[in-house]
C-alpha cells in the first residue's frame, strides 16, 4: 500500500516517452528500449562516427548507441539525464549498450572505461557528470574497470551548443590532462561521452590519452548528432 501511495505522488514514467513504467521497468519502457533509433555502429568498423576521426586521432574503434534528432525521444532522454538530475538514465543506457558492445569484436576486449570529465566548477554546480554515469553502466555490463580521475579537465570551456565546427575544436584544444597514467598503460581504453557532434571534445581528450605508453583508445557515446 505504501508503494502504491508513493506511486500516486511520484509516478514512475519512461524518461523517453513519458508513459507509465511497469514494475520491472527502469527509466526506459520496454517499447522505447526496442524502438529508440539505434545506430548499430558497433557492428560497422567504418561507420560515420569512426570516419569523423580519420586523419585527426588514431582510434581503434568508435560508435554511438542512438541517433540524435531535435525534439526526438533521445534528445528528451539526454535532457533529463543532463539537466534534470535523472542520473539513473546514464547507468541504465550504459548497461544496455555494454551488453551489445560485448557482442562486437571491436569492443569486446575493452579493459578500462573513462568518461570525458567536467571541470570542477561545472561538476560542483551540476552535482554529477552525466558521462560518468554512462561509463559506470558500461563498466558493469562489460566487466571493465572505471577508475576515477584519470582524465581531468583543467580549463572550464564554454558551452559547445551554438559553436561552429572550428570554434568547437578551438574551445577544447589542450584543456585535458592525464593523472596516474600508469593505471592505463598498455590497456584498451573506452573513452565515453553523452553526445558526439563534431568530435572536438573527444579528439582533445583522446590526444591527451594517446601520450600514455601503450594505450589503445576506442570511443563510444550515448548519441550521435551529425551537423
Amino acid at each position: 500500500m505504501l508503494d502504491d501511495f508513493i506511486a500516486l505522488l511520484y509516478p514512475r514514467v519512461c524518461m523517453a516517452c513519458g508513459n507509465s513504467l511497469f514494475k520491472h521497468e527502469q527509466c526506459i519502457c520496454t517499447f522505447c528500449c526496442y524502438h529508440l533509433p539505434k545506430t548499430n555502429f558497433h557492428r560497422w568498423p567504418s561507420n560515420p562516427v569512426a570516419q569523423m576521426f580519420w586523419g585527426r586521432i588514431p582510434l581503434y574503434s568508435a560508435a554511438s548507441y542512438y541517433y540524435f534528432a531535435k525534439q526526438g525521444k533521445v534528445q528528451h532522454l539526454l535532457h533529463q539525464l543532463k539537466y534534470k538530475g535523472q542520473k539513473d538514465i546514464g547507468t541504465a543506457i550504459g548497461k544496455l549498450y555494454g551488453t551489445e558492445l560485448m557482442e562486437s569484436e571491436l569492443f569486446s576486449k575493452i579493459q578500462c572505461i573513462l568518461p570525458v570529465p567536467l571541470h570542477a566548477k561545472k561538476l560542483k554546480k551540476r552535482g554529477y557528470n552525466q558521462s560518468e554515469t554512462f561509463a559506470q553502466g558500461l563498466a558493469q555490463s562489460m566487466g571493465a574497470d572505471c577508475p576515477a580521475g584519470i582524465v581531468q579537465r583543467m580549463v572550464a570551456s564554454e558551452t559547445q551548443t551554438k559553436k561552429s565546427r572550428f570554434k568547437r575544436w578551438e574551445n577544447v584544444e589542450s584543456i585535458f590532462t592525464i593523472c596516474n597514467g600508469s593505471e592505463i598503460e598498455n590497456k584498451h581504453v573506452l573513452l565515453v561521452d553523452d553526445v558526439i557532434t563534431t568530435g572536438a571534445t573527444i579528439e582533445a581528450c583522446a590526444q591527451a590519452l594517446s601520450k600514455v605508453p601503450g594505450v589503445k583508445v576506442s570511443v563510444a557515446s550515448i548519441a550521435y548528432a551529425p551537423l
